[in-house]
Parts: C-alpha cells; structure tokens; sequence
C-alpha cells in the first residue's frame, strides 16, 4: 500500500509541470498586453509601462519569466496579481473557503440523490420511478450546467418575484449572502438560501451521471451467480441488496464520483460567475479576462493538486468496497 501510494504521488510531479507550463506559454500565445488590460481606457505614457514591466518582469524573455516563477513557487509562493497587486497566496486564502463548501454540497447532492435515485430505480425496475428517473437524467444531462443556472435563476428567483410568491418561494440570485457557517460546511441563517441554486447547478449534470451509473451497476450486480445463490438461501431482500449487493454495486459509481470532480472543477467556474459567488472559479475566469497570469497559474495549480488527491483517495476506496483488491503487494 505505502509503495502504490508513493508511486501515485510521484505522478504529480508530471501532472504539475505539464499543466503550468502549457498555462503558461498559453499566455505569450493570448493575443493581448496585461499592461494595456490594467490600463483600460487610460493612456499608458512610456515611462509607466517600462516601470510596470519591470515591476513584475514583463519585459524579460519567456523562458527567464518561466524560470523565475518556478523558483518562487518552490518556495511557496504564488506570484503578485497584475491587477490588483495581491498576493495570490492572500486571494486563494480568501476564496478558498467558498468554492470548498459550494463543492461540497455539489458532492453531497451528487451522492445521496444521484446514487439513492439510481439504486431505487434499479430495485424498482420497470415502475413509475425507473421511468421517471431516466427521463429526468436524460433531460439533466442534455442541459449544459451554465443554463441550468439560468433556468433556475429565471423560476427560483425572476418568475416567483414578478409573481409575488410567498417570501419563502423568492431566492435570491447572486452573491454569497451573510456568508455564516457552523462547523465550516453548515449554512447558518438564511445561508442556504443563497447556496441552494449554486450547489444545484454545479451538482446537475454529475448527478444524472451518477444515477445512470448506480442503476447500471446495480442491474449488473443483481444478474451474478452469487446473488441467485444468496436469494436461493433463504436471505431477505434487504439483506441480499445491503450486504452482497451494494458493496459490489458501488464500484464503478465512486469511480465516477472521483472522475466527476475534474467535471465539477470546470463547470465551477461557469457556475461561480453565473451566480457572482466569489469563489476559486469566479477569481480564474476574472482574471483570464484581465490577462492576470499570476491568478490563472496559482489558482489552477491549486485545482489539479485538489484533482489529483481525490483521484488518490478514490483509487485507495476500491480496497474497502472490494477487498479482492490489493496494492502493492503478492496475495497469498
């Protein structure tokens, strides 16, 4: 098990250098100056773009920029925003927490719904439920995330107040709220109201994903040998799905869940800035715009460690869910 981890661990190194070093050239590609985009509509003199320039070592060659970044991140350190001067050490710890308890809940809502829909679908196989459940997957997945927040936005939030629904039918539609929290992840207040739309949205398409593959699998399970074996036994029902079924069943379906969050990590940043939620994706996508290298590079570093540590731990739950499963090692 430890040499399967390190091994895995190993692999990020690759993963690493190969995303910052596309992201980075990808911004000597980008047609645009970050100096004008600073500017805006304000004439730049000489004098101030050299000092600019200088200032965060602009009118170095790209390989020396490229070196020099390195050597700052080695040691911890992020980069300073074009823009607004920031560390962006300083702007990830100010985002951060948004955009993990906004995934959270995505996650959450994508377990226990996805899964539990798909598991009731497929014991309920050719009912009212299963036919309901892969029409509304269907229509989930054909529904790209971004418009499914627009959507809910419109009926949520437009509609019922044009409407003058009851006060507890009206949501509101951008922003983070009070932004009060007990133990972190828990909604405090009128929090949630502010976080439902969002988690949502960004748990819409996965969601349907998961239903799809937890029905399939199950289906799968429920056809072997050793699940006739066990109902010729005489075990209850109950017992066959829980104890034989589930386990075997999950397999594939935390897979999923493990590969869903690289989905999750893009239309993050769709749904953060459909929503204004001021979280890692919402600072990404306002920086390309601005041509803000520092954020894109620090933010997206930020993400793919987050990927690749899931990915780890999702590898390392097969073991649990299969114990046939082994890492690292001869069976005896």
């Amino acid at each position: 098990m430890g040499g399967y981890i390190l091994r895995r661990t190993l692999l990020v190194i690759p993963v690493v250098w190969g995303t910052i070093t596309l992201l980075f050239l990808a911004f000597f590609v980008i047609p645009g100056d970050p100096v004008d985009v600073m500017a805006g509509d304000r004439t730049v003199s000489a004098q101030v773009r050299a000092n600019i320039e200088e200032k965060f070592g602009l009118n170095e060659p790209w390989h020396v920029q490229y070196g020099k970044y390195w050597n700052r991140l080695v040691h911890g350190d992020l980069g300073e925003s074009y823009r607004s001067g920031r560390q962006v050490n300083d702007i990830l710890g100010s985002t951060a927490p948004a955009s993990v308890r906004l995934a959270f809940w995505a996650i959450i809502i994508q377990i226990v719904i996805g899964t539990g829909t798909g598991l009731l679908s497929a014991i309920k196989r050719y009912s009212f439920i299963d036919a309901l459940t892969t029409v509304s997957t269907t229509m989930l997945l054909a529904v790209p995330a971004f418009v499914m927040g627009y959507l809910l936005i419109f009926m949520l939030g437009v509609y019922t107040f044009q409407h003058e629904f009851p006060s507890w039918a009206q949501f509101p539609v951008q922003g983070i709220g009070p932004d009060r929290w007990g133990l972190f992840f828990i909604p405090l207040g009128n929090q949630w109201r502010y976080l439902l739309m969002p988690a949502l949205t960004l748990a819409s398409v996965q969601t349907a994903l998961v239903a799809r593959m937890a029905r399939a699998s199950m289906l799968e399970v429920l056809r072997t040998d050793y699940m006739r074996t066990a109902a010729a036994g005489g075990l209850t029902r109950r017992t066959i799905f829980l104890k034989h079924g589930l386990k075997n069943a999950m397999i594939p379906v935390v897979t999923l869940i493990g590969l869903s969050v690289a989905e999750m990590i893009g239309a993050a940043i769709l749904t953060e800035t459909v929503f204004n939620w001021p979280g890692i994706g919402s600072s990404i996508a306002t920086a390309i715009t601005f041509l803000d290298a520092p954020i894109v590079l620090g933010l997206s570093l930020v993400l793919v460690l987050t990927y690749v540590v899931i990915n780890l731990a999702v590898d390392l739950s097969y073991a649990f869910f299969d114990p046939r499963i082994r890492y690292g090692g001869t069976r005896t």
